[in-house]
């Protein structure tokens, strides 16, 4: 019996020695979102960007083309074409005719592409919280600003 004790002692003497230590903050949306906010007002500055709309505490768009006066609900199937790009202009993705619901990607889309109906083109500046926001995603870092360029084709409201 004193085997078991002393074994299952031991055991968890080795289990707290080895784990580690926590230093990571708490993640905070409201700081991160101002820190990208600022990000993305110096690149809309920097590349004379016009006409640039912000929804406080959402995304920024810039409407190039406004298409029909319908347009998509944030449940809607659509086609599009796109372009995504980081802050340094790096392609990280693009596709022609890709067809999906929009309540099925990143936030930042649900919210930005009903800005233009059918035939529209917009460009979004997502804060990384209405992206892929501290996990990442693939090669896209934690807490990574996107843009995209969209072309809505078509849709169907559901």
């Amino acid at each position: 019996m004193k085997k078991v004790f002393l074994l299952g002692g031991l055991f968890l003497l080795a289990l707290v020695a080895c784990s580690k230590k926590n230093d990571t903050p708490p993640y905070d949306w409201g700081v991160q979102y101002n820190i990208d906010s600022a990000k993305i007002v110096a690149y809309i500055a920097a590349n004379n960007i016009p006409n640039v709309q912000h929804e406080p505490g959402g995304i920024f768009y810039q409407v190039i083309t406004p298409g029909t006066a319908d347009k998509p609900n944030a449940a809607a199937y659509v086609t599009v074409d796109y372009v995504g790009t980081l802050l340094n202009k790096t392609t990280f993705e693009s596709n022609q005719n890709i067809k999906f619901g929009l309540n099925e990607v990143i936030q930042g889309w649900t919210v930005g592409v009903p800005k233009v109906g059918k035939g529209g083109e917009v460009n979004l500046f997502l804060p990384s919280g209405y992206a892929y926001g501290p996990g990442g995603n693939g090669a896209i870092q934690p807490n990574t600003v996107l843009i995209f360029n969209i072309k809505l084709k078509d849709f169907t409201n559901r």
